[in-house]
């Protein structure tokens, strides 16, 4: 792999921590050269609103390691997320967090724990696909993909298997959302078939983080979506003793990033105060991708040795335990010194190669046949069986009223008086020869032009459709929810 890795030293505390990573590569004869970028807060205040310049894309896209430094964004609107936008951008699609306890020298409650949350990294909530529809709804849509999640779960047991783990943990909440989490899960168990020497279960995602929080050593390997993984790595690497321990890989087909998981902490920037350590266990992890376990190997022993000599900086001193509080510079001296040692109470690491995964994503073949839709309407006016009265009588003998919905219970037919209404009501739409009152009816095809025919109509009457969502059979199974109470 090429030697040369693209390095943006952020914001706050990140050109510090920065400076001391790259001294002690240096130091261990990595080998690597450093092509530097611009990102972060300067960018954007200079009216980039990305918070990253053309040239430093073409950069990234040149070397297939990045290591970056918190960055800092700018309060108030408009700008958004550069991390999520690098990582979506470079088909980032795995963030993997190693978090292990470091006990007695790191505070934690759980003194044995060492578990890897493997996330999704592209798609869920964190799509950023967002709608202000009515006055008083707002809607943000969860996007999940099929490759995007087979390839997900295959990385999690490839790097299980890579790296002597015995068990894989699946954490969604499939029995609320049971075509997205749903699908996740039947992934899950499907690949995991393929791996019959790794032990895997799947758990609901409230009670797993609750489990993960009071009984750590239950886990190994964690896969999960995005927005889960995102609280539940903050969750592991709080409960060994502190965020700024724990370094994070976001692993794309071609390029990958390494960071820590931190902020930039700008209250203490510029007083060399930090620890690096996030970014130096990031740091180990490239080395490891990038095919130098060996280098890998040599830092963090030199690290874990650091600690159990008590030279700690301030965010894991403890009075009676620690013998010195360090600096970065300070700390990093003294990793660089300990270079070739290994630690004597804490167990030593042995690194292993990186994980190579080869995915290429088969289409499954299906018959998708359209059988309804769902209308979103914005009336703030109404009630459910006024409003059901007027599109049947807009929409008679094109297509039939099933069912409406607010905020997804059903309010008609036969809804109840106490469920509160917003102005947002979902109306969903079949073809007209079902039977909407038989409990047994299925859903069968329809025509497309029944549901522009019925488009068009609905708005003459004088009703406004914020939103259409097409109903889809797939082999003759539904492709979405039910209603509550339908």
């Amino acid at each position: 792999m090429n030697s040369t890795i693209t390095v943006a030293k952020g914001d706050g505390i990140g050109p510090e921590i920065t400076d001391a990573v790259l001294r002690i590569l240096d130091a261990a004869q990595c080998g690597l050269s450093y092509d530097f970028i611009e990102v972060g807060e300067k960018v954007y205040l200079s009216g980039n609103s990305s918070g990253i310049p053309a040239e430093a894309w073409a950069t990234l896209r040149r070397n297939p390691v990045f290591l970056k430094g918190p960055i800092t964004t700018p309060q108030g609107s408009g700008y958004k997320s550069l991390n999520v936008t690098i990582r979506k951008t470079l088909g980032l699609f795995a963030n993997v967090r190693p978090c292990r306890s470091y006990h007695p020298f790191v505070r934690t409650m759980h003194p044995d724990m060492d578990v890897v949350v493997v996330r999704e990294n592209e798609e869920d909530l964190y799509a950023g696909i967002e709608h202000r529809q009515t006055t008083d709804v707002f809607q943000c849509l969860k996007v999940v993909s099929l490759p995007g999640t087979e390839k997900i779960i295959r990385y999690a047991f490839e790097y299980a298997r890579a790296n002597g783990r015995s068990k894989v943990t699946c954490l969604v909440k499939d029995n609320i959302m049971k075509v997205t989490d749903g699908m996740f899960a039947d992934m899950f168990r499907r690949v995991g078939k393929e791996y019959p020497t790794i032990a895997q279960e799947t758990q609901i995602i409230d009670i797993g983080t609750a489990r993960v929080a009071t009984q750590p050593n239950r886990y190994d390997v964690i896969v999960t979506l995005n927005l889960y993984g995102d609280i539940i790595s903050d969750v592991t690497a709080e409960l060994t003793g502190s965020v700024g321990m724990a370094g994070s890989a976001n692993i794309g087909d071609r390029i990958s990033m390494f960071e820590a998981i931190h902020g930039s902490a700008p209250d203490i920037a510029g007083k060399g105060l930090a620890n690096p350590s996030a970014m130096l266990n990031a740091a180990c992890m490239m080395l490891v991708h990038m095919g130098m376990p060996a280098k890998a190997e040599l830092i963090q022993n030199a690290w874990l040795a650091t600690l159990e000599d008590g030279l700690h900086t301030g965010d894991v001193f403890q009075e009676g335990l620690s013998k010195r509080r360090v600096g970065t510079v300070e700390f990093a001296d003294a990793v660089v010194e300990r270079l070739g040692r290994k630690p004597t109470r804490l167990k030593s690491v042995e690194m292993k190669s990186g994980t190579d995964l080869k995915f290429a994503y088969r289409r499954p073949v299906v018959k998708r046949e359209l059988c309804g839709v769902d209308f979103f309407v914005c009336d703030a006016e109404t009630t459910a069986d006024a409003l059901a009265a007027r599109l049947d009588r807009a929409t008679d003998g094109v297509i039939k009223l099933k069912l409406i919905t607010n905020r997804g219970v059903k309010v008609w037919p036969e809804g109840f008086p106490e469920t509160f209404c917003t102005d947002h009501w979902r109306c969903r739409f079949v073809g007209p020869t079902v039977d909407v009152n038989d409990a047994r009816a299925t859903y069968t095809p329809i025509e497309p032009t029944r549901i522009v025919e019925a488009l068009r109509l609905v708005g003459e009457a004088g009703i406004e459709v914020v939103k259409t969502e097409n109903l889809y059979l797939f082999d003759g199974v539904r492709g979405f929810s039910l209603g509550q109470g339908e």
